[in-house]
């Protein structure tokens, strides 16, 4: 699970990288537009995924 939600977290920083810098939606051009279903699915499961990921902070902490 943690892989997949740092994969996801990649994608989308990936993605705000694109369009900050170029005004280039990726996930919207590959999906058919930033309405489409299958955009909003990958923005969610992106969101998740960010939320998901605050735990590497208390799994930091437990290893230090």
């Amino acid at each position: 699970m943690d892989t997949l939600a740092l994969t996801l977290v990649i994608i989308g920083a990936l993605n705000w990288g694109l369009i900050g810098l170029f005004q280039f939606d990726l996930v919207a051009n590959i999906f058919g537009g930033s309405s489409s279903i299958l955009s909003r699915i990958i923005y969610s499961l992106v969101g998740i995924a960010g939320i998901y990921s605050f735990k590497f902070y208390s799994d930091r902490e437990k290893t230090s």
